[in-house]
């Protein structure tokens, strides 16, 4: 998880410029969408039936001056048994003149319309008409183009990005690399397991290409991009290999050596030889290629990261905590602020381990600079993204409520604000009561309020920026800023907020009090896609990897030597509890939750839990999953964003037990407590 070993610069024309372009085309198609069905709608307000206009009118073949008595004399002259469409269509043996002579004159009729719709339609064929046209077709074929092309994208930026992210040893691990025995266990495990995926997707392409196979032209170009992109990660990492790092320390620990292993290596490694065991050597390739089913979503994940990674080169999150600076608050209740407030994004990611890679570093140097504790710094961002996924609109909920039709999204959310009212209050008991090292001396009232106020002043630039764009959207394309549209928002809403800052510091030197140095939008976006590469790479191969471990444990039928239905709800809630944590544990909260849908809730629904209830837990389970050790996910990616340095410094400070492990406790008691709580309370009402 060091970044090391290459220039940054010498990888921005081999990753950063390529991802940076990825990204924005994903930006650019979702966006395509809403534009073009805004054109399609000025189209109909400019020209009445221009849906009809989009095509050029084909002229009738039938015949308007057709004569009706001739036609009729016709077809009275076939005979009763004649096989013909019109006697098919009187179905009768003896033809009624009366009926022959209104079936001709309707049809003539029909045809007369069809005529006189045709000449309509070629008259409203103007100039105008016809070069609106050309643009509105144009952008549908890029909405096509773009559709088609996510799973594309979506292999190139996680290929592109993994690779960055083993140049620059950036994977996600238990420990950073240290020492050189660290190192050469690490890239020499990392080079098996990206072996494996080569050879694991090499199979499945060559079982989608067989005699039996059912699969199209696109699907085999897929699974080249799988095999070329595992060939050179594969590559990559054996090249890392070879070319050790002169800043390492000599010698090293093999257990500690074992924990520099990312992650994503441990779970194909176990993977790969599950499949390999039970004769399914083509399964890890296959539970990758269920990645593609949800690439927006993946691709969303990319495009939150940069959102974060954009946050981090402007001044707003200095500024918001300007807000605050003034009340001298102590660090623990800063903390708490912090908390708070990154529940609002925390709800637009979808997750917390995202919020934390996007803008945990963000919150952990203001919380630094104000003052705080190592310690207590490290806890509060590790914790920054847990309160804010049962708050609407959290993607999350979304697919919860989609994959099971016992809940709505209207349930969960009502539900989840009271969840999350009591995790603010456990966080904030947990944080302002145990250990708490600070005098609470706030300012008067009269002396924080009016510098709050000033300090607001240099935020209304930003504001009025956010909501441009927002309203921008909302009546210039038609669309509301919800969990469907952010993805697309955020980037454009922080690529207008470097803008905003390029031309108002354009002349300006110097920095003030909370001010940062502006560098430019052209070396803003560059830094922060510089960041967002391997973050990126880091992040979602561990995702697309936890899929495939949801697969070992789908497989192998674990689930099934529980029991279908507990006589007791509460004995099933303890049972839910536990495994629900342990997923947390090793699982991405998307991939978690299909698995949790097809297996537990099953379960859980039989043994008497409702079905709202059991969601709760479940989300509440996942968060305290993702900050409990021996993996504590939420806290290795804390560290792959404020660096192993930062945490190394925090481990040697001295204190009591709970200082020294405050990071770790804090947060497990705050989100234990709310677990035990809202797993159990309610079953006293209900069970």
């Amino acid at each position: 998880m060091f970044k090391g070993g290459f220039r940054r610069s010498g990888l921005e024309w081999f990753s950063s410029l390529p991802a940076c372009l990825l990204l924005l085309s994903v930006v650019l198609f979702s966006t395509s969408s809403d534009i073009h069905n805004q054109m399609l709608r000025g189209g109909e307000q400019l020209w009445s039936g221009y849906y009809k206009l989009r095509m050029d009118p084909v002229a009738p073949t039938c015949s308007p001056e057709r004569d009706i008595e001739a036609a009729v004399a016709h077809e009275l002259s076939q005979g009763p048994a004649a096989d013909n469409s019109m006697a098919a269509l009187l179905g009768a043996q003896e033809k009624d003149p009366a009926d022959v002579r209104l079936a001709i004159e309707r049809s003539v009729a029909d045809c007369r319309a069809a005529h006189q719709s045709y000449d309509s339609r070629r008259d409203k064929l103007t100039p105008g008409v016809k070069a609106y046209r050309a643009v509105e077709l144009f952008v549908a074929d890029l909405i096509a183009f773009g559709l088609g092309s996510q799973r594309y994208i979506l292999v190139l930026l996680v290929m592109l990005c993994a690779v960055t992210a083993t140049l620059t040893r950036h994977h996600i691990a238990m420990r950073a690399m240290e020492t050189r025995l660290d190192y050469t266990v690490s890239l020499t495990l990392q080079t098996v397991a990206n072996a494996m995926l080569l050879g694991s997707s090499l199979i499945f392409r060559q079982s989608s290409i067989g005699p039996e196979a059912t699969g199209s032209s696109e699907d085999l170009l897929l699974h080249n991009f799988w095999v070329i992109g595992f060939a050179c990660l594969t590559l990559t990492s054996a090249y890392r290999l070879i070319r050790v790092p002169p800043d390492l320390a000599p010698g090293g620990n093999l257990n500690k050596a074992f924990l520099a292993v990312p992650l994503y290596t441990v779970m194909c490694l176990i993977s790969g030889t599950y499949f390999a065991l039970i004769g399914h050597a083509s399964g890890i390739g296959i539970y990758l290629g269920k990645m593609m089913e949800l690439a927006d979503m993946f691709l969303n994940v990319g495009l939150y990261v940069w959102v974060g990674m954009m946050l981090k080169q402007t001044r707003l999150a200095p500024l918001v905590f300007d807000l605050f600076r003034p009340w001298r608050m102590p660090p623990e209740m800063l903390a708490v602020v912090a908390v708070l407030v990154a529940a609002v994004p925390t709800a637009y990611t979808g997750a917390s381990g995202i919020f934390v890679i996007a803008a945990g570093a963000v919150i952990y140097s203001e919380l630094r600079a104000a003052g705080a504790r190592r310690q207590l710094a490290l806890a509060a961002t590790a914790m920054s993204g847990s309160l804010g996924v049962v708050l609407r609109p959290c993607l999350l909920v979304v697919v919860i409520a989609y994959l099971n039709r016992e809940v709505t999204t209207d349930d969960l959310f009502s539900w989840g604000i009271w969840v999350f009212v009591l995790t603010a209050v456990m966080f904030t008991t947990v944080a302002l009561t145990v250990n708490r090292q600070s005098k609470f001396n706030l300012a008067p009232v009269s002396e924080a309020l009016p510098a709050t106020l000033h300090a607001f002043k240099s935020l209304i630039p930003y504001i009025l920026v956010i909501v441009g764009v927002v309203m921008l959207y909302r009546y210039a394309l038609g669309v509301r800023m919800d969990e469907f549209s952010a993805p697309r928002l955020l980037p454009v809403i922080m690529l207008a907020i470097l803008l905003y800052e390029h031309l108002s510091f354009k002349n300006r030197k110097g920095t003030a009090s909370g001010e940062l140095n502006h560098h430019g939008l052209e070396r803003s976006v560059r830094g922060a896609t510089n960041d967002t590469t391997a973050e990126i790479g880091a992040l979602l191969l561990l995702l697309g990897l936890s899929v495939s471990i949801g697969g070992v444990i789908e497989r192998s039928e674990i689930m099934q030597a529980f029991p279908q239905a507990f006589d007791s709800a509460w004995s099933a809630m303890l049972l839910m509890v536990v495994i629900l944590v342990i997923l947390g544990m090793i699982m991405d909260a998307f991939g978690a939750v299909i698995l949790v849908t097809a297996t537990v809730a099953t379960i859980a629904y039989s043994s008497g839990i409702h079905p709202i209830h059991f969601w709760m837990v479940t989300l509440v389970a996942f968060e305290l999953g993702y900050l409990s050790p021996p993996v504590a996910l939420n806290h290795l990616l804390t560290r792959q964003v404020v660096g192993a340095a930062e945490v190394q410094a925090a481990l040697e400070e001295g204190g009591t037990f709970y200082q020294r492990h405050e990071r770790i406790i804090m947060p497990l008691i705050a989100m234990g407590l709310s677990l035990i709580l809202v797993a159990f309370v309610p079953l006293l009402f209900y069970a």
